[in-house]
């Protein structure tokens, strides 16, 4: 049995930018036509498909294109507000350029279905302001172009004088010109000016040009060159540098002084080289009734304010005060101290002081062995006197010691020091004394530097020498230990014997050499006597006195060799 089936093609191809137009059968014979979509063009090939016998479209091969209109079209002295899409339906607005207004006519165009703009009809028209308006008095400074943006200067004529910021106008976009506020008056000098004992010739007007003459009243005289004013363009006389003098005579004169200038009718003075103004007035006048007023000044010989200046005492300025007047006058002292052994040292200070007294003494904290330059001001005058002094050597502190007595032969001693200025060029000697019967002790004694006398003699040595700039706040130091100290060998105490330990600071510099001593310790018991120097002072140890030296301080010098 034989069956037949009805061939079926199913939904057409789909062709991009394009529309069908079909019955929707998709049988044998069927067919499909093909247009192009809004906006797009027909370009080219087969706009037809066909359901053949194999169940299947014939291949359509339109071509559709987008409509697209270009660039809009331009239009003299406008310009475009467009997005830059030229496809139908888009549209372009043109606006009139600067210096140019829309005066008639459609000023948008849009791109039509056929692929065109339309055409616009925008007429724009050049800005042309006409002729600038005139300000009263005033001429214009103006190329003859009114066109936008063009400027018009005003300038007030001859005699007269602008009055307001804005001389110049502007041509805007409204077809105006705008800007110039000015306002031109006529300048006036007003009265004019007066000079004394002088009379105007003048006919009373005051506009720029008009001239007065002065003349002298009977009696005076002038000496100026020019006796009349002019009406200026600023709205001011002219000056002139006349002047009517009376006539009085030869100048006066005046004891120790000088003409310092005159013009005849006014004369200023001056002290001559040597004296000092002291009270009245400096000019004479020439009054109007022909006498000078004459200067009441007065000029005294002029004498330091500080003088006869010294230093009493190493420390105590004494000057004698000479003074014009009885008020009080105000010192101001300076000092400023520098030593040659210590490069970085410098001791400064200042001092004031408020006197009456023609005779005057101040007393100052100054420093041992220093350079000091020292000055006084007296500040009334403005006058400084400076003198140069140098401080001597003092006997150096000696430090605080705490005295003992020992059984041992290697005692440990303790003292603490301040420091000093004079540390640089000071050291500490510990002399060794050994007890047999009445000693004496000289401070100032020099003592060998031979170990081997040292030893085996019965007489005192030094046993250590130390620097005192390496000496600390607190500092001890056990006597015999076996060791150097500053060259002295600190040898061993001999067991049996009884010892006194005497500690002496010394400060040299140069050929100055002063010292002190102190009882430092006592190694051993003993009941003999210790005399140091001239100065002692007792103490009680067990059942025998012993008159020991508790300080003593001295000065000496001597040439090193």
């Amino acid at each position: 049995m034989l069956f037949l089936v009805e061939a079926m093609c199913g939904s057409p191809p789909v062709i991009e930018s394009t529309e069908q137009v079909w019955d929707s059968h998709s049988t044998l014979g069927s067919t499909v036509l093909y247009v192009c979509k809004a906006g797009f063009y027909y370009k080219g090939g087969l706009n037809i498909s066909m359901c053949n016998e194999n169940a299947q479209w014939t291949p359509p091969t339109l071509l559709c294109q987008e409509v697209l209109c270009g660039d809009p079209p331009t239009l003299p002295h406008t310009g475009q507000v467009w997005n830059g899409s030229s496809s139908p339906g888009s549209t372009v607005t043109y606006y009139c350029k600067i210096g140019f207004y829309h005066r008639e006519g459609n000023n948008m165009s849009l791109c039509s279905i056929n692929g065109y703009w339309t055409k616009p009809n925008i007429s724009c028209k050049e800005v042309d302001c006409g002729v600038p308006p005139p300000i009263p008095h005033s001429v214009m400074l103006w190329d003859k172009i009114s066109t936008l943006g063009s400027q018009v200067v005003y300038q007030c004529n001859s005699g007269y004088r602008r009055v307001g910021e804005g001389n110049v106008s502007v041509c805007t976009a409204s077809g105006d010109w705008d800007g110039a506020s000015l306002l031109c008056q006529e300048i006036s000098c007003q009265e004019p000016v007066f000079k004394p004992r002088a009379k105007m010739l003048w006919d009373g007007t005051s506009h720029i040009g008009t001239v007065v003459h002065y003349q002298c009243e009977e009696g005076y005289y002038t000496t100026s060159l020019r006796n009349y004013s002019v009406c200026g363009e600023n709205g001011l006389w002219e000056d002139n540098d006349l002047w009517c003098e009376a006539k009085c005579g030869p100048i006066p004169l005046l004891a120790q002084t000088e003409v310092m200038w005159h013009n005849r009718s006014v004369v200023i003075y001056r002290c001559v080289d040597g004296y000092h103004s002291w009270r009245g007035s400096y000019a004479s006048v020439c009054g109007s009734s022909g006498v000078w007023l004459r200067a009441t000044l007065r000029c005294i010989e002029i004498k330091p304010p500080v003088n006869h200046l010294s230093v009493l005492n190493e420390k105590c300025l004494h000057w004698r005060a000479e003074k014009y007047e009885e008020d009080e006058e105000v010192y101001k002292v300076t000092y400023i101290g520098s030593r040659d052994y210590e490069r970085s040292f410098h001791d400064r200070g200042k001092r004031c002081l408020s006197s009456k007294a023609d005779q005057l003494e101040l007393c100052l904290n100054l420093l041992p062995v220093t350079n000091y330059s020292i000055s006084i001001s007296a500040l009334s005058s403005r006058f400084t006197a400076t003198i140069s002094t140098n401080t001597s050597l003092t006997v150096p502190p000696a430090p605080v010691v705490y005295y003992r007595e020992f059984e041992t032969p290697v005692p440990t001693l303790r003292l603490r020091r301040s420091p000093n200025t004079l540390d640089p060029i000071s050291l500490y000697q510990v002399f060794v004394l050994p007890v047999e019967e009445i000693m004496m002790f000289d401070c100032s004694s020099p003592v060998s530097s031979d170990i081997s006398i040292k030893i085996k003699s019965s007489t005192e040595y030094i046993t250590a020498q130390i620097d005192v700039g390496h000496v600390r706040t607190d500092m001890n130091f056990t006597v015999g230990d076996g060791l150097y100290y500053g060259g002295f060998f600190n040898a061993p105490l001999e067991n049996g014997r009884n010892y006194y330990i005497i500690l002496r600071a010394v400060s040299q510099w140069k050929s100055a050499l002063k010292s002190s001593c102190v009882l430092w310790a006592k190694v051993r018991g003993t009941s003999y006597v210790l005399r140091v120097s001239s100065l002692s002072a007792a103490a009680a140890i067990g059942l025998v006195v012993l008159v020991i030296l508790v300080g003593y301080s001295f000065n000496w010098f001597f040439k090193r060799t």
